[in-house]
């Protein structure tokens, strides 16, 4: 049990793929626009790396060390193919609104290095559950950023409007996405320094 809840502190808060480690930022920036492109985004992240998490972690001890990079890329690119085609199929808009970002979850830092740190070298349970809680870190953090994002440069939050006037239209701009992000980082270092 200690270990399942220290794969969740690390996951949401310790190790935070977006607000820690800082990886993944091209889709953190790019697609964190509007709530809804980030927490599909990052449902998209959760399926493909606790699924790749579950078959590398199953797989590892017949993957031979040589191509072991290349079989993960392979396995990755299985999950992110059908989580596309399933945007394409059932959720057109957003997949238009997504665009190449969705596509390139399999060269995703965060994926790629989860696998090699971490699914490679651990029990097929332990792997899972960090891959789970890792996704679900990284869609909390695009969300909330994708949330002060629209909420200050659009007006709205998941499409509802909350006001007209007063938009700070630089904010859905990659501009606003660097301001909103140096912030959160900010404000999740000063929490960690008061040990909330």
């Amino acid at each position: 049990m200690n270990r399942i809840k220290k794969l969740l502190i690390e996951g949401l808060w310790k190790n935070h793929p977006v607000f820690r480690q800082l990886i993944g930022m091209c889709p953190t920036l790019a697609v964190t626009t509007s709530a809804i492109n980030g927490l599909s985004m990052g449902l998209s992240v959760i399926f493909v790396l606790t699924c790749a998490s579950f078959i590398v972690s199953s797989l590892r001890k017949i993957i031979p060390p040589q191509v072991r990079i290349a079989v993960f890329t392979i396995i990755i690119a299985t999950f992110v193919t059908l989580v596309d085609l399933f945007l394409k199929a059932y959720f057109p808009e957003i997949s238009k609104s997504l665009g190449p970002y969705v596509p390139l979850i399999i060269v995703n830092c965060i994926i790629l290095g989860r696998m090699e740190a971490f699914a490679s070298r651990n029990p097929v349970i332990y792997s899972v559950l960090d891959g789970l809680f890792m996704g679900t870190g990284f869609t909390w953090g695009l969300v909330i950023l994708a949330s002060i994002r629209e909420i200050l440069g659009g007006g709205t939050i998941f499409g509802i409007n909350l006001y007209q006037n007063g938009k700070i239209l630089v904010m859905i701009l990659p501009a606003g996405a660097f301001f909103a992000l140096g912030f959160l980082v900010a404000l999740m270092n000063l929490l960690e320094k008061r040990k909330w």
